[in-house]
């Protein structure tokens, strides 16, 4: 298992004040490996708790997932995480199976022989498919992806059918229209990452979860904060960041509080960046705004009973409101979410992936919820909408970055033009899907860099 190397043994410089703006799981990590070093920091956060996509809300009695997430045994840096919070053992473990929706009928893909079996695609085609999937996970390196469209790689190697029946419709879960801007490098990654555990030695890939869920993480984490000597602040949102003349970093948030700092890292999405960080350059706005986003409109639905057996169920057909049905019971115990009577529920997401300007994410809730039960009903004919017990949407402008064509050319540095002003944010993920395995994964890269340009670029203040 991965491990965190601290440098507070190298460390010569005296401790630093630093800010981090964003309490998700980014910059939590960032506060913790910061901590871990010695350096006095605060964290500020928006809103009124922390974990940001990762964050939890009430499902009936129960406190879950605002979004779904699952952690594979191959997340080595997630895992590492738990271990450090004391969490790792507690982690379940378990098998999971896969539908796909197509041509009016709920299909198993869970192993290979029901993926032979599975009726939508020719023989030719599964062998074009199987072919794909293993030439992808023999490519060790994504960059020269980055230059092929994702639509022209697969077609290349999978055939025009076997895309239109299998790739486009997984596509569209997760990047919606902006599939046709996304270079091949994304299906590298998310095929590189069901391989992981493959590199990783391990027997088979399996998906978990930490009873609790992420609020349990989240919680813990929080608390090795405070212990580590990190001040949160929460319902803190920065309004404006910029230089002072002596050298350092003001932050005024939206109640007007002004606080300054020797070095400050935003952590928020590159349009936020962007907006908040005035004194960037020009080219350095045109970079932050050039960056394309996918948003998200995810229904939370606590059910009365089961809708399959499948955790992830791809939709292959056109004309359904959301892009795939995750049911998280599949995975988590139904007990966990029973109500006080005993009786177990099942909890189910209905995500919607769609670029951030789309108009879905300014839909009325009734719309959604309306569009979203009729879309059940068609897919799972023992449902009705008096299953529902619970029905909440969560709605995200910024989510993850669409990996355009030359991405990795044109993502923001850690380091910017304003001294002691860093940008650390999920848009500098490359070649690789946002998890937060991978988001651990670009803290660690970034703070060798960042610990590094604070202690070149150190203004001395003058005693007066």
């Amino acid at each position: 298992m991965m491990s965190y190397s601290s440098h507070s043994q190298h460390q010569t410089a005296p401790p630093q004040r630093w800010a981090i703006v964003g309490g998700g799981m980014l910059g939590m990590t960032l506060a913790h490996r910061l901590a871990q070093e010695g350096q006095h920091v605060t964290l500020f956060e928006g809103a009124n708790e922390l974990g940001g996509l990762a964050s939890a809300w009430q499902f009936g009695d129960t406190l879950w997932d605002r979004h779904y997430h699952v952690t594979l045994l191959s997340d080595l840096r997630l895992r590492s995480l738990l271990q450090e919070l004391n969490l790792e053992q507690e982690m379940v473990w378990r098998k999971t199976k896969t539908g796909v929706y197509a041509d009016g009928e709920l299909y198993s893909v869970s192993n290979a022989v029901e993926f032979l079996q599975f009726p939508a695609l020719g023989w030719l085609d599964k062998f074009r498919l199987a072919f794909t999937i293993w030439y992808g996970s023999k490519i060790k390196n994504g960059d020269k992806l980055e230059q092929i469209s994702v639509v022209d790689w697969l077609c290349r190697w999978s055939g025009k059918r076997t895309f239109e029946k299998f790739w486009l419709p997984l596509l569209r879960s997760k990047l919606g229209s902006n599939y046709r801007k996304a270079s091949a490098s994304f299906i590298w990654a998310t095929i590189a990452r069901l391989y992981a555990a493959r590199s990783a030695g391990l027997k088979e890939e399996m998906f978990g979860y930490l009873p609790g869920g992420y609020h349990r993480l989240l919680s813990h984490f929080a608390q090795r904060l405070q212990q580590e000597g990190v001040e949160i602040a929460l319902g803190h949102r920065a309004r404006q960041i910029y230089s002072t003349n002596s050298g350092r970093v003001c932050i005024e948030l939206a109640n007007a509080r002004q606080e300054t700092f020797d070095q400050v890292v935003v952590t928020t999405a590159t349009p936020v960046a962007s907006q908040i960080c005035g004194e960037l350059s020009d080219a350095e706005h045109r970079c932050l705004n050039g960056i394309e986003y996918q948003g998200i409109v995810c229904a939370s639905l606590l059910l009365k009973k089961p809708l399959s057996s499948y955790y992830v169920t791809n939709i292959t057909d056109d004309g359904y409101p959301f892009t795939g049905v995750i049911e998280m019971t599949t995975l988590v115990d139904r007990a966990v979410f029973a109500d006080r009577q005993g009786n177990p529920r099942s909890l189910v997401y209905l995500p919607k992936y769609v670029p951030s300007n789309d108009s879905a994410l300014q839909l009325a809730d009734g719309q959604v919820r309306q569009a979203f039960l009729d879309g059940l009903s068609r897919m799972y004919p023992a449902f009705h909408a008096s299953d529902v017990l619970d029905f909440q949407l969560s709605r995200v402008k910024y989510v993850m970055a669409v990996p355009t064509l030359n991405y990795s050319r044109n993502i923001p540095t850690f380091e910017t033009s304003v001294q002691g002003l860093h940008l650390v944010n999920s848009a500098q993920i490359v070649n690789a899907t946002l998890n937060v395995n991978d988001t651990l994964k670009l803290a660690e890269q970034a703070m060798p860099q960042l610990l590094a340009r604070s202690r070149k670029r150190r203004t001395p203040v003058l005693a007066v």
